[in-house]
């Protein structure tokens, strides 16, 4: 059986024949071994056919075409036309070569060429493209390298081709660097009641919060110098006056030692230092918000900025989010627990990530398992409207937050919840009402009022009887009484007449059928 290998160069398509396999052996190393040597390997090898591409963008698209595994239009003429033709209801007498097993069978299903893909024709491959200059005529030094570098070039740029309002690595890393920030602000702020519990160890059990902590920390200073002229400033700080006397009175009679100037510069610097850090963390939030309300607006609109970005990170990025299943996502975040469970025939977990949400701390013990499945199935399904959908809205997913709030409802109270095809179809006529307000704003009309759902529909009662009339003037009916008669043929053989309607009025033409 012949062996024709299809050989995808930046310059073109390129068909070889290997038509003496024994002279270099059929297993992998002699391959290997017999490559190098052009002598030896262009023996065996043979250029069959060649087509180049159109352009640069058309060598891009076959580029990406190869990479995902499809068969364009112009590599099946190529094969079509370069391969041996095959006899109806007779198996071909040759098998193709390819480096990409799903191109391959792509090009079964299509045109069913046999095709193979082993390490004995990457070894081929690897002849081919080490001499592939050598094989083709008329090509100058240099021309391919060029054609590889402009190829190169194209193929990464559209790969990183994105909308910089939706880049969902941003959010990952905001993600990841809040959660870093969250840990050292904590532990730091301990090492800050430590240290500065040396000098004023009442402050501590007075002020809880950390951030406020290091604040009071830092305008205290020494606890000696303390007096009712501070009272204002610890006010603004603490945010209660009652507090800030609480503070000064028990700096009159606190049981600290004195520290020396030194270090309290340092209990002060670093106190200062980590006031920043609780403030940068409070600017990374605030950027966190508003990427998700660029990115995913629907997801963070039903389960929160924090665990979106959470259930992205961790999968990955939004398209991967969006290709996981509902039962996936459930679990995203406890995969050691479920394999434990699995590998130990135990019960597999109930949530991962979404446990975070608070959903699922207001439903009840026995109902967290329903819960975090519905809110799982309704988070996949904002993350597959956030993917796909042209313009951003969170529309769908405040719909979607509600139907989560009714099952909970329904779950405590047995109220009934909406169906999800009616709260899907009103989530369609918001977002298509939004977006004509928006298109009304933009054209400059923003002083007329957008029309009511009771005009609309008065005005296509209007549209709907005066194409009544006008059907009926071109049919030549009488509309004297309003009860013409007409005659349609069904079939052949088989009339309907209708039958003028009785004297009252509102009842509907009856039809009686006969047959001829």
């Amino acid at each position: 059986m012949a062996l024709y290998v299809l050989y995808e160069s930046a310059s073109g398509y390129g068909l070889f024949l290997a038509h003496g396999i024994d002279e270099i052996g059929q297993n992998t190393e002699a391959v290997r071994s017999s490559v190098s040597d052009l002598n030896r390997f262009g023996k065996v090898v043979k250029l069959a056919a060649f087509t180049p591409y159109e352009s640069a963008l058309d060598a891009l698209n076959q580029c990406n075409a190869v990479s995902e595994g499809q068969m364009t239009d112009e590599l099946r003429n190529f094969l079509e036309l370069s391969l041996p033709k095959v006899k109806e209801g007779k198996k071909p007498k040759f098998s193709l070569g390819l480096a990409e097993p799903k191109l391959g069978s792509h090009i079964y299903e299509v045109t069913k060429i046999p095709c193979q893909s082993n390490e004995f024709i990457l070894e081929l491959l690897r002849g081919v493209r080490l001499h592939f200059d050598r094989f083709i005529e008329n090509l100058k030094p240099g021309d391919l390298e060029k054609a590889q570098l402009g190829l190169g070039h194209s193929y990464s740029r559209a790969k990183v081709k994105f909308n910089v309002n939706r880049v969902d690595n941003m959010v990952i890393q905001a993600i990841y660097i809040l959660d870093t920030l969250d840990k050292d602000v904590n532990s730091f702020s301990m090492r800050v009641r430590e240290w500065y519990s040396w000098h004023f160890p009442e402050l501590a059990k007075i002020v809880n919060d950390n951030y406020l902590y290091a604040k009071v920390a830092k305008y205290v200073d020494d606890k000696s110098q303390l007096s009712e002229d501070n009272l204002s400033g610890l006010t603004e700080i603490v945010g209660d006056e009652d507090k800030a006397k609480e503070i000064l009175e028990a700096a009159k009679a606190s049981m600290g030692q004195d520290l020396s100037p030194i270090d309290m510069i340092n209990i002060k610097q670093f106190a200062q230092r980590v006031t920043e850090l609780a403030e940068y963390r409070k600017n990374v939030y605030d950027y966190l918000v508003s990427k998700m309300s660029d990115i995913a607006p629907n997801l963070a609109a039903l389960i929160g900025e924090v665990v979106g970005a959470r259930l992205i990170s961790h999968a990955g990025s939004l398209t991967n989010l969006a290709k996981c299943p509902s039962s996936t996502l459930q679990i995203l975040g406890a995969e050691k627990a479920l394999f434990r469970a699995l590998k130990t025939r135990g019960n597999t977990p109930k949530y991962g990530l979404i446990f975070h949400s608070s959903f699922i701390g207001r439903a009840s013990a026995k109902n967290k398992g329903r819960m975090a499945r519905y809110l799982a199935n309704k988070c996949s399904i904002a993350s597959r409207l956030d993917c796909f959908l042209d313009k951003s809205t969170t529309t769908y997913g405040e719909k979607l937050r509600e139907q989560v709030e009714e099952r909970l409802d329904f779950y405590d109270k047995g109220v009934a919840p909406r169906k999800n095809i009616d709260v899907m179809k009103s989530a369609i006529e918001t977002a298509d009402n939004k977006e004509d307000e928006t298109m009304v704003i933009v054209n400059g009309d923003s002083t007329e009022e957008p029309k009511t759902e009771k005009k609309k529909k008065k005005e296509k009662r209007k549209l709907e009887v005066e194409e009544e009339k006008q059907e009926k003037i071109e049919n030549g009916s009488n509309v004297d009484d309003g009860t013409a008669k007409k005659k349609k043929k069904k079939s052949k053989g088989e009339i309907v007449v209708d039958t003028p309607a009785p004297t009252t009025e509102g009842k509907k033409k009856k039809k009686s059928k006969v047959t001829g």
